[in-house]
Protein backbone atom coordinates (compact mmCIF):
# COMPACT_ATOMS: atom_id res chain seq x y z
CA UNK A 1 0.00 0.00 0.00
CA UNK A 2 1.24 3.49 -0.88
CA UNK A 3 0.07 7.01 -0.03
CA UNK A 4 -1.32 8.75 -3.12
CA UNK A 5 -2.64 12.05 -1.75
CA UNK A 6 -2.84 14.20 1.38
CA UNK A 7 -5.55 16.88 1.44
CA UNK A 8 -6.66 19.60 3.85
CA UNK A 9 -10.40 20.11 4.22
CA UNK A 10 -11.38 23.23 6.22
CA UNK A 11 -15.01 23.61 7.31
CA UNK A 12 -17.00 26.29 9.15
CA UNK A 13 -19.79 25.16 11.46
CA UNK A 14 -21.39 28.57 12.01
CA UNK A 15 -19.24 29.48 14.99
CA UNK A 16 -15.70 28.39 14.20
CA UNK A 17 -13.54 26.64 11.63
CA UNK A 18 -12.26 23.09 11.79
CA UNK A 19 -9.46 21.62 9.70
CA UNK A 20 -9.58 17.95 8.74
CA UNK A 21 -6.82 16.18 6.82
CA UNK A 22 -7.51 13.19 4.58
CA UNK A 23 -4.85 10.70 3.47
CA UNK A 24 -5.60 8.50 0.43
CA UNK A 25 -3.90 5.28 -0.67
CA UNK A 26 -3.65 3.22 -3.84
CA UNK A 27 -5.72 0.44 -2.26
CA UNK A 28 -8.74 2.66 -1.74
CA UNK A 29 -8.32 2.86 2.04
CA UNK A 30 -8.32 6.41 3.38
CA UNK A 31 -7.81 7.96 6.79
CA UNK A 32 -9.00 11.15 8.45
CA UNK A 33 -7.13 13.37 10.92
CA UNK A 34 -7.73 16.74 12.59
CA UNK A 35 -5.56 19.85 13.07
CA UNK A 36 -5.60 21.23 16.61
CA UNK A 37 -4.82 24.95 16.59
CA UNK A 38 -8.02 26.90 16.12
CA UNK A 39 -7.80 30.22 14.23
CA UNK A 40 -4.57 29.05 12.57
CA UNK A 41 -6.16 26.76 9.99
CA UNK A 42 -4.62 28.41 6.91
CA UNK A 43 -1.16 28.07 8.44
CA UNK A 44 -1.92 24.42 9.08
CA UNK A 45 -2.97 23.92 5.47
CA UNK A 46 0.37 25.30 4.30
CA UNK A 47 2.23 22.92 6.62
CA UNK A 48 0.22 19.94 5.36
CA UNK A 49 0.94 20.89 1.75
CA UNK A 50 4.66 20.97 2.50
CA UNK A 51 4.59 17.61 4.30
CA UNK A 52 2.69 16.02 1.44
CA UNK A 53 5.92 16.01 -0.61
CA UNK A 54 7.51 13.70 2.00
CA UNK A 55 4.54 11.33 2.09
CA UNK A 56 3.54 10.51 -1.49
CA UNK A 57 4.63 6.95 -2.30
CA UNK A 58 5.30 5.99 1.33
CA UNK A 59 3.81 3.01 3.16
CA UNK A 60 1.05 4.45 5.42
CA UNK A 61 1.40 1.59 7.93
CA UNK A 62 4.96 2.65 8.74
CA UNK A 63 3.72 5.21 11.27
CA UNK A 64 6.83 5.59 13.44
CA UNK A 65 9.12 6.06 10.46
CA UNK A 66 6.78 8.63 8.92
CA UNK A 67 6.53 10.46 12.24
CA UNK A 68 10.30 10.75 12.41
CA UNK A 69 10.48 11.73 8.74
CA UNK A 70 8.02 14.60 9.17
CA UNK A 71 9.62 15.74 12.42
CA UNK A 72 13.29 15.46 11.41
CA UNK A 73 13.15 15.49 7.62
CA UNK A 74 13.77 19.23 7.29
CA UNK A 75 16.68 20.94 9.00
CA UNK A 76 14.78 23.59 10.98
CA UNK A 77 12.28 22.52 13.66
CA UNK A 78 8.78 23.30 12.48
CA UNK A 79 7.25 24.47 15.74
CA UNK A 80 3.71 24.19 17.02
CA UNK A 81 1.92 24.72 13.71
CA UNK A 82 3.94 22.05 11.95
CA UNK A 83 3.49 19.55 14.75
CA UNK A 84 -0.28 20.15 14.76
CA UNK A 85 -0.31 19.46 11.00
CA UNK A 86 1.82 16.37 11.61
CA UNK A 87 -0.67 15.33 14.31
CA UNK A 88 -3.52 15.37 11.81
CA UNK A 89 -1.52 13.26 9.37
CA UNK A 90 -0.44 10.80 12.07
CA UNK A 91 -4.03 10.29 13.26
CA UNK A 92 -5.12 9.69 9.67
CA UNK A 93 -2.36 7.10 9.26
CA UNK A 94 -3.55 5.23 12.35
CA UNK A 95 -7.06 5.30 10.91
CA UNK A 96 -5.71 3.69 7.73
CA UNK A 97 -3.72 1.13 9.73
CA UNK A 98 -6.77 0.06 11.71
CA UNK A 99 -8.90 -0.24 8.58
CA UNK A 100 -6.20 -2.20 6.73
CA UNK A 101 -5.78 -4.63 9.63
CA UNK A 102 -9.48 -4.83 10.46
CA UNK A 103 -9.06 -3.59 14.03
CA UNK A 104 -10.16 -0.58 16.09
CA UNK A 105 -7.15 1.64 16.75
CA UNK A 106 -7.14 0.95 20.49
CA UNK A 107 -6.51 -2.73 19.79
CA UNK A 108 -3.34 -1.71 17.93
CA UNK A 109 -2.26 0.43 20.90
CA UNK A 110 -2.34 -2.54 23.27
CA UNK A 111 -6.00 -3.39 23.64
CA UNK A 112 -9.03 -2.37 25.66
CA UNK A 113 -8.47 -1.69 29.36
CA UNK A 114 -11.91 -0.30 30.25
CA UNK A 115 -15.53 -0.65 29.23
CA UNK A 116 -16.35 3.06 29.18
CA UNK A 117 -14.58 6.40 29.39
CA UNK A 118 -15.96 9.04 31.78
CA UNK A 119 -16.07 12.55 30.33
CA UNK A 120 -16.55 16.10 31.50
CA UNK A 121 -18.13 19.06 29.78
CA UNK A 122 -18.38 22.74 30.65
CA UNK A 123 -20.98 24.61 32.68
CA UNK A 124 -21.27 28.34 33.12
CA UNK A 125 -24.02 30.85 33.75
CA UNK A 126 -24.44 34.54 34.44
CA UNK A 127 -24.90 33.88 38.17
CA UNK A 128 -23.79 31.14 40.56
CA UNK A 129 -27.40 29.96 40.62
CA UNK A 130 -27.47 29.64 36.82
CA UNK A 131 -24.25 27.65 36.81
CA UNK A 132 -25.50 25.38 39.58
CA UNK A 133 -28.73 24.72 37.67
CA UNK A 134 -26.78 23.74 34.55
CA UNK A 135 -24.63 21.37 36.60
CA UNK A 136 -27.71 19.69 38.10
CA UNK A 137 -29.11 19.13 34.59
CA UNK A 138 -25.88 17.49 33.40
CA UNK A 139 -25.73 15.23 36.44
CA UNK A 140 -29.32 14.17 35.76
CA UNK A 141 -28.24 13.22 32.23
CA UNK A 142 -25.52 10.93 33.61
CA UNK A 143 -22.42 13.13 33.69
CA UNK A 144 -20.28 12.44 36.76
CA UNK A 145 -17.78 15.24 35.97
CA UNK A 146 -18.40 18.92 35.20
CA UNK A 147 -16.03 21.80 34.55
CA UNK A 148 -16.23 25.49 35.35
CA UNK A 149 -14.02 28.25 33.94
CA UNK A 150 -12.28 31.32 35.32
CA UNK A 151 -14.84 34.03 34.67
CA UNK A 152 -14.74 37.32 32.85
CA UNK A 153 -17.44 39.99 32.97
CA UNK A 154 -18.66 40.78 29.46
CA UNK A 155 -15.19 40.56 27.93
CA UNK A 156 -13.37 42.21 30.85
CA UNK A 157 -11.18 40.10 33.11
CA UNK A 158 -9.54 41.58 36.17
CA UNK A 159 -7.75 38.96 38.24
CA UNK A 160 -9.19 39.75 41.68
CA UNK A 161 -12.75 39.88 40.39
CA UNK A 162 -12.24 36.66 38.41
CA UNK A 163 -10.96 34.86 41.53
CA UNK A 164 -13.97 35.95 43.59
CA UNK A 165 -16.53 35.17 40.88
CA UNK A 166 -15.03 31.80 40.05
CA UNK A 167 -14.94 30.73 43.70
CA UNK A 168 -18.58 31.74 44.18
CA UNK A 169 -19.73 29.75 41.13
CA UNK A 170 -17.66 26.73 42.23
CA UNK A 171 -19.16 26.81 45.73
CA UNK A 172 -22.68 26.98 44.30
CA UNK A 173 -22.06 23.99 42.03
CA UNK A 174 -20.63 21.92 44.85
CA UNK A 175 -23.67 22.65 46.99
CA UNK A 176 -25.97 21.77 44.09
CA UNK A 177 -24.43 18.44 43.03
CA UNK A 178 -23.09 17.14 46.33
CA UNK A 179 -19.80 15.43 47.15
CA UNK A 180 -19.99 12.51 44.69
CA UNK A 181 -19.78 14.55 41.47
CA UNK A 182 -16.29 15.65 40.44
CA UNK A 183 -15.83 19.34 39.66
CA UNK A 184 -12.93 20.74 37.65
CA UNK A 185 -12.11 24.37 36.97
CA UNK A 186 -10.29 25.68 33.91
CA UNK A 187 -8.25 28.80 34.60
CA UNK A 188 -7.58 28.83 30.83
CA UNK A 189 -4.16 30.43 31.45
CA UNK A 190 -5.95 33.65 32.43
CA UNK A 191 -4.23 34.19 35.78
CA UNK A 192 -0.64 34.71 36.91
CA UNK A 193 0.86 32.75 39.84
CA UNK A 194 -0.29 34.97 42.76
CA UNK A 195 -3.92 34.98 41.61
CA UNK A 196 -3.91 31.28 40.71
CA UNK A 197 -2.64 30.57 44.22
CA UNK A 198 -5.41 32.71 45.74
CA UNK A 199 -8.01 30.86 43.69
CA UNK A 200 -6.59 27.46 44.57
CA UNK A 201 -6.69 28.23 48.28
CA UNK A 202 -10.28 29.49 48.09
CA UNK A 203 -11.36 26.31 46.35
CA UNK A 204 -9.73 23.87 48.77
CA UNK A 205 -12.87 23.61 50.91
CA UNK A 206 -14.91 22.49 47.87
CA UNK A 207 -12.63 19.62 46.80
CA UNK A 208 -11.80 20.34 43.14
CA UNK A 209 -10.92 17.31 41.01
CA UNK A 210 -8.25 19.44 39.35
CA UNK A 211 -7.34 23.00 38.45
CA UNK A 212 -6.72 23.14 34.72
CA UNK A 213 -4.10 25.26 32.94
CA UNK A 214 -3.48 27.67 35.81
CA UNK A 215 -0.67 29.45 33.89
CA UNK A 216 0.46 30.09 30.34
CA UNK A 217 2.89 27.57 28.87
CA UNK A 218 5.95 29.68 28.06
CA UNK A 219 7.70 29.31 31.44
CA UNK A 220 7.12 25.87 33.00
CA UNK A 221 9.34 26.76 35.97
CA UNK A 222 6.55 29.01 37.31
CA UNK A 223 4.61 25.85 38.11
CA UNK A 224 7.07 25.20 40.93
CA UNK A 225 5.66 28.21 42.79
CA UNK A 226 2.03 27.25 42.19
CA UNK A 227 2.69 23.61 43.10
CA UNK A 228 4.23 24.68 46.40
CA UNK A 229 1.17 26.69 47.45
CA UNK A 230 -1.83 24.87 45.95
CA UNK A 231 -2.94 21.49 47.29
CA UNK A 232 -5.48 20.73 44.55
CA UNK A 233 -4.33 18.54 41.65
CA UNK A 234 -3.06 20.42 38.60
CA UNK A 235 -3.96 19.58 34.99
CA UNK A 236 -1.54 21.04 32.44
CA UNK A 237 -0.42 20.65 28.84
CA UNK A 238 -3.04 21.49 26.23
CA UNK A 239 -0.70 24.03 24.59
CA UNK A 240 2.27 21.67 24.45
CA UNK A 241 3.65 20.37 21.17
CA UNK A 242 5.77 17.25 21.48
CA UNK A 243 7.17 15.26 24.37
CA UNK A 244 9.99 17.71 25.05
CA UNK A 245 7.61 20.49 26.13
CA UNK A 246 6.18 18.12 28.76
CA UNK A 247 9.64 17.14 30.00
CA UNK A 248 10.14 19.47 32.97
CA UNK A 249 6.59 19.18 34.30
CA UNK A 250 6.72 15.39 34.18
CA UNK A 251 10.25 14.94 35.50
CA UNK A 252 9.70 17.40 38.37
CA UNK A 253 6.17 16.07 38.99
CA UNK A 254 4.65 19.54 38.72
CA UNK A 255 1.35 18.24 37.30
CA UNK A 256 -1.11 15.50 38.20
CA UNK A 257 -3.07 15.25 34.94
CA UNK A 258 -1.42 15.62 31.53
CA UNK A 259 -3.72 17.58 29.21
CA UNK A 260 -2.35 15.99 26.03
CA UNK A 261 -3.91 17.42 22.87
CA UNK A 262 -3.55 14.65 20.30
CA UNK A 263 -4.15 17.15 17.48
CA UNK A 264 -1.23 19.37 18.58
CA UNK A 265 1.25 17.14 20.41
CA UNK A 266 2.15 14.90 17.47
CA UNK A 267 -0.83 12.59 17.07
CA UNK A 268 -1.37 9.16 18.56
CA UNK A 269 2.26 8.17 17.99
CA UNK A 270 3.59 10.91 20.26
CA UNK A 271 0.70 10.91 22.74
CA UNK A 272 1.26 7.23 23.45
CA UNK A 273 4.88 7.92 24.39
CA UNK A 274 3.94 10.82 26.68
CA UNK A 275 1.26 8.72 28.39
CA UNK A 276 3.80 5.98 29.13
CA UNK A 277 6.28 8.51 30.47
CA UNK A 278 3.55 9.92 32.74
CA UNK A 279 2.81 6.45 34.07
CA UNK A 280 6.32 6.22 35.51
CA UNK A 281 5.55 9.32 37.61
CA UNK A 282 2.00 8.31 38.62
CA UNK A 283 0.56 11.09 36.46
CA UNK A 284 -2.76 10.44 34.75
CA UNK A 285 -3.85 11.70 31.36
CA UNK A 286 -6.87 13.93 30.75
CA UNK A 287 -6.73 14.58 26.99
CA UNK A 288 -7.69 17.99 25.64
CA UNK A 289 -10.58 17.81 23.17
CA UNK A 290 -12.18 21.12 22.13
CA UNK A 291 -12.45 20.02 18.50
CA UNK A 292 -14.51 17.72 16.29
CA UNK A 293 -15.35 14.01 16.01
CA UNK A 294 -11.88 12.98 14.79
CA UNK A 295 -10.16 14.46 17.82
CA UNK A 296 -12.74 12.82 20.09
CA UNK A 297 -12.22 9.45 18.41
CA UNK A 298 -8.43 9.64 18.66
CA UNK A 299 -8.68 10.56 22.35
CA UNK A 300 -11.09 7.70 23.02
CA UNK A 301 -8.76 5.09 21.52
CA UNK A 302 -5.84 6.40 23.59
CA UNK A 303 -8.00 6.42 26.74
CA UNK A 304 -9.16 2.86 26.19
CA UNK A 305 -5.59 1.57 25.84
CA UNK A 306 -3.96 3.64 28.63
CA UNK A 307 -3.90 2.41 32.22
CA UNK A 308 -3.13 5.82 33.73
CA UNK A 309 -6.23 7.49 32.30
CA UNK A 310 -8.14 10.02 34.42
CA UNK A 311 -11.00 11.73 32.59
CA UNK A 312 -11.77 12.86 29.03
CA UNK A 313 -12.86 16.31 27.91
CA UNK A 314 -15.88 15.98 25.61
CA UNK A 315 -17.06 18.76 23.30
CA UNK A 316 -19.55 19.29 20.48
CA UNK A 317 -21.87 16.46 21.53
CA UNK A 318 -24.78 16.38 19.09
CA UNK A 319 -23.63 19.23 16.82
CA UNK A 320 -25.90 19.24 13.70
CA UNK A 321 -23.05 20.26 11.37
CA UNK A 322 -20.76 17.55 12.70
CA UNK A 323 -23.55 14.97 12.36
CA UNK A 324 -23.82 15.98 8.70
CA UNK A 325 -20.06 15.79 8.15
CA UNK A 326 -19.63 12.60 10.18
CA UNK A 327 -22.70 10.38 9.77
CA UNK A 328 -20.87 7.70 11.78
CA UNK A 329 -19.25 8.81 15.04
CA UNK A 330 -17.93 7.14 18.17
CA UNK A 331 -20.61 5.97 20.63
CA UNK A 332 -21.53 8.32 23.49
CA UNK A 333 -24.02 7.71 26.27
CA UNK A 334 -24.85 9.51 29.52
CA UNK A 335 -21.56 11.34 30.01
CA UNK A 336 -19.40 8.43 28.81
CA UNK A 337 -17.69 7.42 25.59
CA UNK A 338 -18.01 3.74 24.73
CA UNK A 339 -15.57 1.47 22.85
CA UNK A 340 -16.11 1.56 19.07
CA UNK A 341 -16.17 -1.76 17.26
CA UNK A 342 -15.49 -0.47 13.74
CA UNK A 343 -11.94 -0.73 12.35
CA UNK A 344 -9.74 2.35 12.42
CA UNK A 345 -10.94 5.39 14.34
CA UNK A 346 -14.56 4.32 13.96
CA UNK A 347 -15.83 7.46 12.22
CA UNK A 348 -16.95 8.12 8.65
CA UNK A 349 -16.35 11.48 6.97
CA UNK A 350 -18.62 12.79 4.19
CA UNK A 351 -16.25 14.87 2.09
CA UNK A 352 -19.02 15.92 -0.28
CA UNK A 353 -21.02 17.36 2.62
CA UNK A 354 -17.98 19.42 3.63
CA UNK A 355 -18.50 21.56 0.53
CA UNK A 356 -21.56 23.10 2.18
CA UNK A 357 -19.50 24.56 5.01
CA UNK A 358 -16.86 26.76 3.40
CA UNK A 359 -13.99 28.13 5.48
CA UNK A 360 -14.52 31.67 6.83
CA UNK A 361 -11.74 33.92 8.07
CA UNK A 362 -11.91 34.51 11.83
CA UNK A 363 -9.85 36.08 14.58
CA UNK A 364 -9.72 34.46 17.98
CA UNK A 365 -11.66 35.96 20.90
CA UNK A 366 -9.93 38.47 23.14
CA UNK A 367 -10.28 39.69 26.70
CA UNK A 368 -9.35 43.06 28.16
CA UNK A 369 -8.62 44.30 31.63
CA UNK A 370 -10.72 47.14 32.96
CA UNK A 371 -7.92 49.60 32.04
CA UNK A 372 -8.22 48.55 28.38
CA UNK A 373 -5.06 46.43 28.17
CA UNK A 374 -5.08 43.00 26.55
CA UNK A 375 -5.07 39.91 28.74
CA UNK A 376 -5.16 36.17 28.12
CA UNK A 377 -8.29 34.63 26.63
Amino acid sequence: MKITDVRSIPVFDGGRNYLFVKVDTDEGIDGIGEFGITWKERAGMGAVEHMKRHLIGQDPLNTEYLWQLLFRGDFFPGGRINLAAQSAIDIALWDIKGKALGQPVHMLLGGRLRDRVPCYTGVGGATPEDTAAQARELVAEGWSFVRLSALDRQGVLDASTAVRDSAEHFAAVREAVGPQVEICIDVHTRLDPPDTIRLGRRLEAYDPFFIEDPLRCENPQSYRNVRHHVSAPLAVGEHFAGKWEFRQLIEEELLDYARIDLCIVGGLTEARKIAGWCETHYIKIAPHNPLGPVSAAACLHLDLATDNFGVQEMWRVGSPVMRDLFPVQIPFEAGHLLPPERPGLGVEFDEEAAGKYAFQWQNGPQLRRSDGSLTNW
